[in-house]
């Protein structure tokens, strides 16, 4: 989004002689929440623009200049990608397709290219964008940390050709080689495994209780029940418990993009 609204809250904020964090208690939010705000990474919701123009008495300047968003994605994932881009810590799991956080721009192209009915050339490049801006969190070398935790049918289920899929599995292998992500594999051998239902993803924050986000078919949702997030957690550390190892799992990606690759 444009920054003019986050300067603006900054500015008022200051003119009022409030840290973030005293704006934070007034206005019932967390102070990373005014942060991303304020530095353009966040929109926040009309109740969080409510309570912001009450805090700072603002009249409803705030509530009524949202920004539009930039961001194409699905109505339903919105606010979990805004959830991405503040977690200090992610834990993917994939079922079908690699995680969009870790898909290279080909892979992605196919992928969006896929939903029916389909959409003009300009939207999906306008989702492509919004794809790749998600990766960018990688660029910083430590934060957040991101586990990724893939169902061997993401490797067998072949999008947008060999030569795609051997592109993309070589990035995921050389994002666990470089340190930057922590990547194990459900082999097909195990079976059944408690996360076999949908996708999943758990974040973690700085300042604020962690949450899940599940996905099926045009649907999302986020989960902040503690206890559902904790029976979400401990299904997801069931599951890696019975994943291969590092090692055994960079040795099966190699191969199949070896495969890929001599298919190609």
């Amino acid at each position: 989004m444009s920054n003019i609204y986050g300067e603006w809250l900054k500015t008022q904020r200051e003119a009022a002689g409030l840290t973030q964090q005293e704006l934070a208690t007034a206005a019932v939010m967390t102070r990373s929440h005014i942060a991303h705000i304020e530095a353009g990474r966040r929109t926040p919701s009309k109740e969080d623009a409510r309570r912001l123009d009450r805090a700072l008495n603002t009249g409803d300047v705030l509530s009524s200049f949202l920004p539009d968003e930039d961001a194409a994605v699905a109505g339903y994932f919105e606010a979990a990608r805004q959830l991405e881009q503040q977690a200090t810590m992610i834990r993917e799991f994939a079922l079908s397709f690699v995680p969009g956080i870790l898909q290279t721009e080909r892979y992605a192209r196919a992928v969006l290219s896929m939903p029916f009915p389909p959409a003009s050339e300009q939207e999906r490049d306008r989702r492509l964008v919004t794809r790749l801006e998600r990766a960018r969190i990688l660029a910083d070398p430590v934060t957040p940390v991101v586990w990724a935790l893939l169902d061997e049918a993401v490797l067998r289920r072949r999008i947008g050709g060999p030569d795609v899929m051997a592109e993309q599995i070589n990035h995921l292998v050389r994002l666990a080689e470089a340190e930057r992500i922590q990547l194990h594999l459900l082999p097909f051998t195990l079976g059944m495994h408690p996360l076999l239902s949908n996708m999943l993803t758990l974040m973690w924050f700085e300042d604020q209780p962690p949450v899940a986000y599940g996905e099926g078919l045009y649907m999302g949702k986020i989960h902040d029940s503690p206890s559902v997030v904790q029976e979400l957690q401990h299904r997801y550390d069931f599951a890696l418990g019975n994943a291969l190892p590092l090692k055994e799992s960079l040795a099966l990606l190699r191969a199949t993009a070896r495969d890929y690759g001599h298919h190609g």
